[in-house]
């Protein structure tokens, strides 16, 4: 199957969640849609003069040679960006017109806007540049509703006609979120992209000459308004009645009812609040503070273990409260290297983001919900904290990690046997390569049919350490290839060195 598209999203936070999600993941997979996560980010703005342009460019162009899908040089792109990179993606567009399938901007920004995710000014597109017949959704959560966010999408309807922005309110969720709904519908918006722009037949090098969007194909619906009673009736564009200039455009009939159906969904229902305990107390709520709340890191003697639980509270988030919905609030991951292990246990975690990432690696957060009954709404709550990173005091300790043999591809899986100095246990992930952790195995998952060989795996064995007691130990890599030819055991020099 050749890959169609590629959606590019740059670490900040949700971009991850929404990759993750089995749901999206099945629809894209589906689609022939692929995923590229950059982690550092590139670029928050998008701007060429810094050389990120480029930097992208040769990024495709090596992923292309060393996957052996060689269409992926050229392929049309979605750039997807959360919060802080939600800018990106209009500008990306912008200035790669002829590349860009669609544009998603979640929980984010509207194209050209004066109040950027970022907190800086936004670049200037001049008087020729546009993103004219390109789809672009920008995703805006109910409990960070902000109206100056939502204006500069609707002024930029107006002030060019050719443009195609469709508007979410994500009704019932927050800033740092993606619910199960909020991913299919991103995936209904990138099927109708792939439907209405696609041409029937397209080249193995993956330039695709894609079909422009005519907004007046499409469909008008009503912006969102917070305890909206009456609402103007989606509408074919031309069978409009409603105020256009306080109105989005949308593919057709289908997304536009399910987005009135996500409007009317909580008029009228109660609110409910969560919070979260530690230690059986609740933490302190801040509404100046990014999250709302943030707590601090109380892990078991093993130094990696911590336990939270998610509740109802009263609006204040200082008592608790019977007033809620049906059901019990679930505790999720939003980001950082943390990993669920049943509803109020969870461990430090590191993953394929690395262990030095400056703004990351010792940043958790996690997200309290409830999906609100007929009485009550849906509802969110988050909360972060940093672990130390690194442990520094103590006693020093090393990894001894022994080379790991190359494979056939037939091969299922590898134990790892790498240990501590200190006798703690040892954790794996992988940095890149086909392959999952499964304890202290590596187990090898489905190779893409027309990978090229052979294909390299890096695994790193990481010990986070206890403070005060032992320092976290330097992280080990180890690489194995996976070939094609039977045996596989032997060392591929030249490609190790």
């Amino acid at each position: 199957m050749q890959v169609k598209a590629i959606i590019v999203g740059q670490h900040n936070m949700s971009e991850e969640t929404l990759f993750e999600n089995p749901l999206f993941r099945k629809e894209m997979q589906q689609l022939g849609i692929g995923f590229v996560w950059i982690t550092p980010g590139i670029d928050q703005q998008w701007d060429v003069s810094k050389g990120t342009q480029q930097i992208f460019e040769k990024m495709m162009s090596d992923l292309a040679k060393v996957s052996g899908y060689r269409e992926l040089k050229n392929i049309p792109i979605v750039p997807i960006g959360h919060s802080a990179m939600a800018t990106y993606p209009w500008n990306f567009a912008a200035w790669n017109p002829k590349r860009t399938l669609a544009i998603i901007s979640l929980h984010g920004d509207a194209p050209r806007t004066n109040l950027t995710g970022y907190g800086r000014e936004n670049l200037e597109w001049g008087r020729n540049r546009n993103i004219d017949g390109i789809p672009g959704l920008m995703i805006e959560g109910e409990y960070e509703w902000w109206e100056d966010r939502v204006t500069p999408a609707l002024a930029f309807r107006m002030m060019y006609p050719k443009s195609c922005v469709s508007f979410l309110c994500d009704t019932g969720r927050g800033h740092f979120d993606v619910a199960d709904e909020t991913a299919a519908y991103i995936a209904l918006f990138l099927k109708k992209a792939i439907e209405q722009r696609f041409p029937d037949e397209f080249s193995e090098d993956g330039i695709v000459k894609m079909k422009p969007i005519n907004p007046t194909d499409g469909w008008l619906a009503e912006r969102w308004h917070p305890n909206q009673k009456r609402r103007a009736k989606a509408a074919p564009h031309s069978a409009y009645k409603g105020d256009r200039h306080d109105a989005f455009w949308y593919f057709d009939e289908e997304i536009a009812t399910i987005t009135e159906k996500r409007y009317a969904e909580n008029p009228g229902k109660k609110e409910q609040y969560l919070s979260f305990t530690q230690d059986g107390k609740l933490p302190k709520y801040d509404e100046k503070l990014h999250a709302r709340i943030q707590t601090t890191f109380l892990p078991e003697k093993d130094g990696v273990t911590f336990h939270l639980k998610a509740v109802f509270t009263d609006s204040l988030r200082t008592q608790f409260s019977q007033e809620h919905a049906n059901g019990v609030p679930e505790i999720t991951r939003i980001c950082g290297p943390v990993q669920k292990v049943n509803d109020t246990t969870f461990i430090v975690s590191f993953y394929r983001m690395g262990m030095d990432n400056p703004r990351r690696t010792n940043s958790i957060w996690l997200l309290a919900s409830n999906p609100g009954d007929r009485k009550y709404k849906s509802t969110v709550q988050q909360l972060t904290f940093n672990i130390p990173y690194r442990n520094t005091d103590g006693k020093r300790q090393h990894i001894l990690f022994p080379g790991l043999p190359d494979v056939n591809k037939a091969t299922k899986s590898l134990t790892l046997k790498a240990s501590s100095d200190c006798g703690l246990p040892v954790s794996y992930y992988i940095k890149e390569g086909p392959a999952i952790i499964q304890g202290n195995q590596v187990v090898l998952t489905p190779i893409p049919p027309r990978s090229k060989f052979p294909m390299k795996v890096t695994v790193v064995a990481w010990q986070y350490g206890i403070a005060g007691k032992v320092q976290t130990a330097e992280p080990v890599e180890r690489i194995f290839f996976i070939t094609d030819k039977k045996g596989g055991q032997g060392v591929i020099a030249s490609l190790r060195s």
